[in-house]
């Protein structure tokens, strides 16, 4: 069971203060397009990103208040006020507290990918998942996935290129080299071992029709995780 950490850090979202959300960019303080990483561990990923972009803000999210307080640290380390922290479920934030076409881009570092044939209808991303990335994107907005599972980037892409909203970033749908990507902790260890990882690039097309209400998902997707365990 996950020890809770009290998070004292102003620029920290427990799920309760999630609920009183809403508008992120008076969160902000300001209208600079929005981010979201899905899954910021520790915070390597997300850090790095938002110093490079500081005319950007970064909304990132973790279930484990572990790494959320770690996230937050680092933030206040660099001296970075240009990201919000939150400990919250992905499809819970998505289909809850968040506006249609309120995002720029979405980054999707490393999930668990359920190795196991029995075990893959346990992914993260799936068809109805690729349905709440189309509705809190805006038009053109990014989508970057990443993966040490060459196959489950292999699915991901396809079930891209199956969809008629989203649309190739570059030529191949799935890279081993993204220029001026940063990397996490987790992607690091991978690489220091000579291992690749896979990255799968598109944007939500143009002309996709606009989505005002956000996809119906399935009863009981969420984690069963509470303020006592992860």
């Amino acid at each position: 069971m996950q020890r809770m950490i009290l998070i004292n850090s102003p620029f920290f979202f427990s799920e309760e203060r999630i609920k009183s959300v809403s508008d992120w960019a008076q969160e902000f303080g300001n209208d600079q397009p929005l981010s979201l990483e899905i899954g910021c561990g520790t915070g390597h990923f997300i850090v790095e990103l938002a110093r490079r972009n500081p005319q950007r803000n970064y909304l990132a999210i973790d279930i484990f208040n572990r790494g959320c307080d770690k996230t937050c640290r680092k933030l206040h380390d660099e001296g970075l006020s240009n990201v919000r922290v939150a400990r919250a479920e992905a499809r819970q934030l998505l289909s809850q507290h968040l506006a249609p076409g309120s995002l720029s881009e979405i980054f999707i570092n490393c999930p668990d990918p359920w190795p196991k044939k029995r075990h893959r209808r346990r992914r993260l991303v799936n068809a109805e998942f690729l349905s709440l990335l189309r509705y809190a994107l805006r038009p053109e907005g990014a989508l970057y996935f990443a993966s040490d599972v060459q196959d489950y980037a292999r699915d991901v892409a396809a079930l891209l290129d199956d969809t008629t909203c989203f649309e190739r970033a570059r030529e191949s749908a799935v890279v081993e080299e993204l220029p001026d990507y940063p990397r996490s902790k987790y992607m690091e260890r991978f690489l220091e071992r000579g291992e690749p990882i896979y990255f799968v690039h598109f944007r939500r097309r143009p002309q996709a029709a606009a989505q005002v209400e956000p996809p119906r998902i399935q009863p009981g997707f969420r984690l069963h995780w509470c303020a006592g365990g992860p």
